[in-house]
């Protein structure tokens, strides 16, 4: 049995709409657990939307791999759609960390205790910036800015890849440039957010910094990684359409976006462990023991 005999038949889809069911059941446990738990609305509102991703991404995978012989500018919109919420994301996780430390880019509230500490850049960041440098307002607010452009870059790009792809113009050349500037703009949004773990990952230690980063880097890296390696097995002949109604690149959206249903269920479960609700719930059951009192 080749590949697209397996993808054609109902149990493919079937699992699949299984995976999408549960992601968006252990997501929507978690949303109304916060609901419930309603007591920091400024973390809170971040969270909501951070725990919302796998859902998303796997919905929109599910669309893409029932009608997995849409056009590319059908593939392109389904794309970035969920790379404009992982730009959205980044910078909300990046708002949750400044909320648990109790700082304030716009207000310039940066706590005495975290100035003068050194950061210590790796290359090829030290092409543009000292190898080390002291902690203070100009530089969160630079770390703010490196996340913050792929929120603005990934919708530009978006459009405009869209537009192009819709009027025929988008070329191979184009292709590859969107793919480089995308690639950069993430990474140093990425990065932004790893150097701002290790400054404050004695303070941010209560709060599970890692496993939630490691969510969010997680579906990053399965989703633009797995297509990479799949666009390898594509031009190697490994991956191979034995229809004539059906090219491999149809073929290899299909593959993607089972995939990423069956991964963005596994995230959707790590979130209940890295955005719990437990610190929210001892505080709201505090407060209910101040008021008998």
């Amino acid at each position: 049995m080749d590949i697209i005999t397996a993808l054609r038949l109902s149990p493919t889809h079937l699992g699949c709409a299984i995976c999408v069911i549960l992601s968006i059941c252990f997501t929507l446990k978690l949303l109304l657990q916060h609901l419930f738990h309603w007591k920091n609305p400024k973390e809170q509102k971040a969270i909501v939307i951070i725990i919302l991703m796998p859902p998303l991404y796997a919905i929109v995978s599910f669309v893409g791999l029932v009608d997995f012989l849409g056009s590319e500018a059908f593939f392109m919109y389904l794309e970035s759609v969920k790379e404009c919420y992982e730009a959205l994301v980044m910078a909300k996780f990046l708002a949750l960390l400044y909320s648990y430390l109790n700082i304030s880019i716009s207000k310039n509230i940066v706590p005495d205790e975290v100035k003068g500490r050194e950061i210590h850049h790796s290359f090829p960041m030290t092409l543009f910036q000292p190898h080390t440098v002291r902690l203070e307002h100009r530089t969160l607010k630079l770390l703010k800015y490196w996340t913050w452009q792929f929120v603005v870059i990934r919708p530009i790009c978006s459009i405009l890849m869209i537009t192009l792809q819709i009027l025929g113009l988008y070329s191979s050349w184009l292709s590859w440039t969107f793919t480089i500037i995308l690639n950069i703009s993430v990474s140093l949004a990425l990065y932004s957010l790893v150097v701002f773990y290790h400054v404050f990952a004695k303070e941010l230690g209560p709060h599970k910094p890692l496993a939630k980063f490691l969510c969010i880097k997680g579906i990053v890296f399965f989703c633009f990684w797995q297509g990479i390696v799949l666009d390898i097995f594509v031009a190697l002949g490994f991956i191979k359409s034995h229809h004539f109604w059906l090219d491999v690149e149809h073929l290899q959206e299909a593959i993607q976006n089972v995939l990423v249903c069956v991964e963005m269920l596994v995230f959707s479960v790590i979130q209940q462990y890295a955005y719990d609700v437990a610190s929210y719930r001892g505080e709201v059951k505090m407060n209910e023991i101040k008021k008998k009192e």
